[in-house]
């Protein structure tokens, strides 16, 4: 038998034993995943589109319809159990190869997008007092967050169970001063203020536009919803999958809800609009004194390097994946002795180091990538509730889901759709121009395997994705859209 000293790396013929995860390190996981950069931004991303009433409409239907997408999750992780790595999983099996192949890669884009994000508000929040780092897209920022891009692919690559023990700890610790602003901002909540904050009267536009203004931001937060079934096959028990998902939303809704509301109560809706990323900080500076900015700027700290590692974790897993089940090149089926996708590891790193690189030619770094990684995400989302409808209604040779089970993905799937006309044209056509060069992987798969690069049907999917791609680059150069 071949060691690991021997042979550190292995492909996943004789690749070595899974670690395996409790309900509660999975737990952890969704709600590490989740608790990341947009916690700390949600004041200010609410306060420019919509007042108290506004955020409340959004929080309910965002949450509705995120619980229904957990839900999902839940119900296919037990009628489903064969299937691997979640979102990429479960769009392949609803509606084959090439869409499985896009929800993959767009859910890995996604992670490795969203992962910039916390390093510019890092740098964001380290350049109130260090202003050669700016808003966190300066030459000195981008050098420094490659730095730590680096430093976490070694820390990661030494072993899943080092990596997921961290992320556990950094979980608790993140929560802290997210839960102590909640409370500050409670006691000094003024009535007058938040009275005046909760139409939204500044705002042109119904309220239903106000709500529509506020949903890619909600969407961000809630990624990593699906993180306990992208990490599914390290489950010690199945049925942990859907339970830790459950579990971490609620939790993690409760939080992101509270964050909001409360800071409505302490500034002029305005004043908050204004507020420098993160603007959590700036409104328990305005409640406390300075020492409350700190407090919160030392926590998103800590929560963002959190949500970075579980985030890399769960990129890295889904292109391992999708190489085991042929949908994705050879090479990423590399693993280490200690159970890392190291080949998917470090194309995840590079990717990450490519967008960040980026970010010094664009205006707003952190709010363009953060949406981008929203809109990234809904094509996967809306394919896995498509499938979860179809399982509902019974697959050839298997039994048919329960009426509420077709309910929960009737509702998921409407709720996505909704998602993608909020987030509106730039998003999507931009979304093209990141899958469709993908299809160059596809193509790799399909040549290893020596067969016919597309069918019919996929035929059509990389001429409606070319065609959106092109499209979005006319837009750009034509200035119709702006970055």
């Amino acid at each position: 038998m071949t060691t690991g000293t021997s042979r550190p790396e292995q492909d996943t013929v004789g690749s070595p034993q899974a670690a395996k995860l409790t309900f509660w390190t999975m737990t952890a996981m969704v709600v590490g995943s989740m608790v990341g950069a947009g916690v700390f931004s949600l004041p200010r991303r609410f306060a420019t589109e919509t007042g108290v009433a506004g955020a409340l409409i959004a929080w309910v239907v965002a949450g509705t319809g995120m619980l229904m997408l957990a839900f999902v999750f839940q119900t296919l992780a037990m009628r489903r159990p064969h299937l691997d790595a979640g979102v990429y999983a479960y769009a392949k099996a609803g509606f084959g190869e090439y869409p499985g192949f896009f929800a993959a890669f767009g859910y890995w884009a996604s992670a490795c997008v969203g992962n910039v994000t916390y390093w510019v508000l890092i740098m964001s929040t380290v350049g109130a007092i260090a202003p050669a780092l700016g808003d966190g897209d300066t030459v000195l920022a981008i050098v420094l967050s490659s730095v730590g891009l680096w430093a976490f692919f070694l820390l990661i690559s030494r072993g899943i169970k080092e990596a997921t023990a961290i992320n556990r700890i950094v979980t608790v610790a993140k929560l802290v001063p997210i839960l102590v602003f909640i409370l500050i901002a409670v006691f000094y909540l003024d009535p007058g203020v938040f009275a005046d904050n909760f139409w939204g009267a500044d705002y042109a536009g119904s309220l239903f536009n106000q709500v529509r203004g506020t949903m890619l931001a909600t969407v961000f937060v809630f990624l990593g919803v699906e993180g306990a079934s992208v990490y599914s096959r390290h489950a010690k028990r199945r049925e942990d999958v859907g339970r830790a998902t459950i579990l971490g939303f609620l939790s993690v809704f409760a939080i992101f809800a509270s964050v909001t509301i409360v800071s409505y109560g302490v500034m002029p809706m305005a004043e908050i609009a204004e507020l420098r990323q993160p603007s959590m900080a700036g409104v328990l500076e305005e409640a406390v004194g300075t020492w409350g900015k700190v407090f919160v700027s030392v926590g998103l700290i800590v929560s963002v390097l959190g949500a970075y590692l579980a985030w890399t974790l769960m990129a890295a897993e889904v292109l391992f994946v999708a190489a085991k089940d042929d949908d994705m090149p050879r090479f990423l089926r590399r693993q280490t002795a200690a159970d890392v996708p190291i080949a998917a590891l470090v194309l995840t790193t590079a990717l990450a180091q490519v967008f960040l690189v980026v970010t010094l030619f664009s205006d707003d770094a952190f709010n363009f990538a953060l949406d981008m990684t929203s809109a990234l995400t809904l094509i996967p989302f809306l394919l896995a509730a498509g499938y979860a409808v179809k399982v509902a209604l019974g697959e050839p040779g298997r039994d048919r889901g329960n009426r509420r089970e077709l309910v929960v993905a009737l509702v998921a799937t409407a709720y996505t759709a909704f998602l993608l006309y909020a987030a509106g044209l730039k998003y999507v056509l931009v979304s093209f121009i990141v899958y469709a060069p993908a299809t160059i992987l596809f193509v790799m798969v399909r040549r290893e395997q020596g067969r016919r690069l597309f069918s019919p049907g996929e035929a059509v999917l990389l001429a409606i994705s070319i065609a959106g791609a092109l499209l979005g680059v006319v837009a750009l150069a034509a200035g119709w859209i702006s970055l």
